[in-house]
């Protein structure tokens, strides 16, 4: 199977992320998709040249980061499903509207005219706030699954949401068969 893994500007979140994509690369074909900021962003959690050569060790694939690299995702039929891990907020909202003006949001619009599956891990410090609404249309489309989440800070980020990134496996299977993993809001 060929899965697209794109991965967008959540940092904090890449320590659980880069080991399901290991797992998934054992498995099966991965092919790493960088959004703009994860590509050219340096944060706390290290730099964008070591999230890269990770990416590319795992996968054994170029990542793939700008709109050329992943436009003929689409008219090649180039996945048998992508994953969005970790999607933020900036990137629902983009889905939600159908705007296309980066990698990830470009792979996602040709993926789906397949209708093939986008499974959508979200890591957003809004998901209780303005996000939530993005969240809500996506929910509502065909061909989007969602990975688990819930709250991860209550107390100290009481909107702030994070998929379980360990079931993206599980929603990747059942999403192949159309399925909505269950629950979604843990």
């Amino acid at each position: 199977m060929n899965i697209g893994f794109a991965v967008c500007g959540s940092f904090c979140t890449y320590q659980q992320v880069f080991p399901v994509m290991e797992a998934l690369a054992a498995e099966h074909t991965v092919i790493p998709i960088f959004s703009d900021v994860s590509y050219t962003t340096d944060s706390r959690f290290g730099t964008h040249k070591d999230h890269i050569d990770r990416a590319e060790q795992i996968c054994g694939h170029e990542v793939l980061h700008t709109i050329p690299q992943v436009e003929p995702i689409g008219p090649k039929g180039l996945l048998d499903a992508l994953v969005i891990a970790p999607c933020t907020g900036n990137t629902l909202a983009k889905l939600a509207h159908s705007i296309a003006d980066g990698p990830v949001t470009m792979a996602a619009k040709s993926h789906l005219r397949n209708g093939r599956p986008v499974i959508v891990a979200v890591s957003t410090n809004d998901a209780l706030a303005g996000a939530a609404e993005n969240i809500g249309t996506l929910l509502g489309r065909k061909h989007y699954y969602f990975v688990p989440f819930g709250q991860d800070s209550p107390e100290k980020k009481p909107t702030s949401m994070v998929a379980d990134f360990t079931k993206i496996p599980d929603t990747l299977t059942l999403a192949l068969e159309g399925k909505q993993i269950q629950p979604i809001i843990l």
